[in-house]
């Protein structure tokens, strides 16, 4: 949202702070004090707000998978040529992957179910995922709360024409 607005991420204890001394100055500014918990992130701007939410909704990025987080969605490592040296052979083999090298490169034999939605990753699915330069997952916001002049409402009001 470059030149359209402003993002800001910070603790929320020291959000929370910043707004309480300088509700002196704007004491509407009390009113989003409830909202802030979790992770969040501010959106200023002056710009018209639908705008700047399609702008936002757009924006994902990917993400590899680390050990210990909970997938947000199914992984499948496809049958075929991996790119791998065969030297990753055991590796493969240690998570029960099936495998021959062809033509100098390890070659899975069978669709492979890797990672499965809601279930936390394991340390060695997320190092393969790093070796083969997977990035399964992806990040955007989610506008949950709306703050304008001193109103607040939820976001699904953005989507009133």
């Amino acid at each position: 949202i470059r030149g359209e607005g402003v993002i800001l991420f910070g603790k929320n204890t020291v959000i929370r702070k910043t707004i309480r001394e300088n509700l002196d100055r704007n004491p509407t500014w009390g009113n989003i004090l409830p909202y802030i918990r979790g992770n969040i992130g501010m959106v200023f701007t002056r710009d018209h707000l639908l705008s700047i939410k399609n702008c936002i909704g757009n924006s994902t990025v990917p993400a590899a998978a680390k050990p210990g987080m909970v997938a947000n969605c199914d992984v499948h490592l496809p049958k075929g040529p991996t790119g791998l040296e065969p030297t990753k052979t055991a590796f493969l083999q240690a998570l029960n992957i099936a495998t021959k090298i062809n033509k100098g490169q390890v070659e899975v034999l069978n669709d492979i179910h890797l990672i499965v939605d809601g279930e936390k990753v394991g340390t060695s699915q997320a190092e393969l995922c790093t070796m083969l330069g997977i990035k399964p997952f992806s990040y955007s916001f989610e506008i949950g709360t709306v703050y304008d002049d001193g109103d607040i409402y939820a976001a699904s009001a953005l989507n009133i024409t």
